[in-house]
């Protein structure tokens, strides 16, 4: 909870801090918006390699919260902010594969607490994700940014003291538990100094070469991550089958990467908009009050608070009845609802040019829509790479699609400054795109949905 906490506080106010406050152009802020989210997505990958060949679980958690821990505080001196960033890029990388795995090794397969501990933990990271806009937005306007950040920076080391003081009660269901050794604190004391040069080294690096240079390096990652599993899957995958089944991944991990180049517009373009186009004020009487524009993001984990145990009890009604549909098909209505989203977006920005600034409630529909396909997405798209990944490329295949999100967050960075050199208009353009993808799916969701099945052996309560 602390850790979603500190990180959806510092997005909340990210994109408002680089344009009001440093006074960067508009399309720079977004861009590093792009690249920082894109790469927190990126970093993961290193973090389950750390943890399998040199941390383990527990050390690489305690490494990556010190590492945000230390990049929230740096963030409030704006002469660091690039290390700061890079901290907190690396630290998440380290600490978001590994705290899941760590749950998951508390219990058996079997075991009937295995599923209500990870709702509580899901419901944990939704109410950091609830509270955070809220709290720092708050102190970034009433005092200044750099206590909004700071407000992070404690939230993560609250984070790290829970973690440190309740290590005794992780035991793994399987093995052996034993204490920290001091080899291995002595290792999580390393990698963390090694993090730390390395973000400092690694912005001075890229603050000579240009934030375009940064962008081109970042493409060129994506790429060669995606060439090295290629080339891994041909010596990994046997039959036809699986080739099947991996293809299927691939295909939906690129209709996965357009969903959140539409969704992460929330930090960016919406953020701005509601700081600028729309209407935030509170009057009674004589009594007025403007809410602060990033309040808005959390509209989304209060609307999967809402919405979540509605939509699961749907898909099992549906399964009961054998009308629910295959993951390809939820996931097109995932894609239709975020289109539907854009809709009204294309909507409220037709209505400033008459009005100036627009009602809140505007927005409030467009992250309902868009809250809505995310439970048809995000869920069960990652519940199907579990079930369809060949045994032998599992993992692989869940690095996959963190690398479609980490794709899709960096075009949300770019896409406004993209679309305008062919002067096309960002919510109309992200409408089609979306919605065109959407109906594309649902055409191809049948075929895709003979490749998931192909060789696989089904368990009792699967669903595709």
């Amino acid at each position: 909870m602390w850790e979603r906490f500190s990180y959806y506080g510092m997005r909340a106010i990210l994109v408002l801090y680089l344009t009001l406050y440093i006074q960067y152009p508009r399309e720079a802020a977004l861009e590093i918006y792009g690249l920082y989210t894109g790469m927190v997505y990126l970093t993961p990958i290193v973090g389950g390699l750390l943890a399998d060949r040199w941390l383990g679980y527990r050390g690489t958690v305690l490494s990556g919260a010190a590492l945000m821990m230390f990049g929230h505080f740096a963030m409030a001196i704006p002469e660091l902010l690039f290390p700061a960033l890079a901290l907190l890029i690396l630290g998440n990388g380290l600490f978001k594969p590994n705290i899941s795995t760590i749950v998951g090794s508390l219990y058996l397969s079997q075991d009937p607490r295995r599923d209500a501990a990870f709702t509580i933990f899901y419901m944990g990271i939704n109410l950091g994700a609830f509270f955070s806009p809220l709290v720092c937005s708050t102190l970034a306007e009433v005092k200044n940014p750099h206590w909004g950040f700071g407000a992070a920076g404690v939230g993560m080391l609250i984070s790290l003291i829970i973690f440190v003081s309740g290590l005794r009660t992780l035991r793994p269901a399987e093995g052996t538990w034993r204490p920290l050794q001091r080899a291995e604190l002595l290792r999580v004391v390393l990698t963390t100094i090694v993090g730390v040069l390395t973000a400092f080294g690694g912005t001075q690096v890229a603050r000579w070469a240009g934030r375009s240079i940064v962008s081109a390096v970042f493409q060129w990652a994506v790429l060669v991550a995606l060439a090295i599993v290629l080339g891994y899957l041909l010596f990994r995958l046997r039959t036809v089958q699986e080739w099947k089944r991996t293809a299927s991944i691939f295909v939906l991990a690129v209709f996965t990467a357009i969903f959140w180049m539409g969704f992460e517009q929330a930090g960016g373009t919406l953020n701005l908009f509601a700081y600028e186009k729309t209407d935030r004020a509170f009057q009674v009487g004589a009594w007025r009050w403007e809410f602060p524009a990033p309040y808005f993001q959390s509209l989304n984990p209060l609307f999967i608070f809402l919405l979540a145990p509605a939509f699961s009890a749907f898909w099992i009604a549906l399964a009961h009845r054998g009308k629910e549909p295959s993951t390809p098909v939820k996931m097109a209505l995932g894609l239709l609802l975020l289109s539907a989203g854009f809709l009204v977006m294309s909507l409220a920005e037709l209505r400033t040019f008459e009005v100036g600034k627009v009602g809140p409630f505007w927005l409030v529909a467009v992250y309902l829509f868009h809250t809505l396909g995310e439970l048809c997405l995000s869920p069960v798209g990652l519940s199907m790479v579990t079930r369809v990944a060949p045994t032998a490329v599992a993992a692989l295949m869940m690095g996959v699609w963190f690398l479609s999100s980490a794709f899709g967050n960096y075009m949300a960075g770019i896409s406004e400054a993209v679309l305008e050199k062919y002067h096309m208009p960002l919510y109309p353009t992200l409408l089609g795109i979306s919605a065109g993808a959407g109906v594309l799916l649902l055409l191809l969701s049948r075929p895709l949905y003979r490749w998931m099945q192909a060789g696989l052996v089904h368990r009792a309560g699967d669903s595709l």
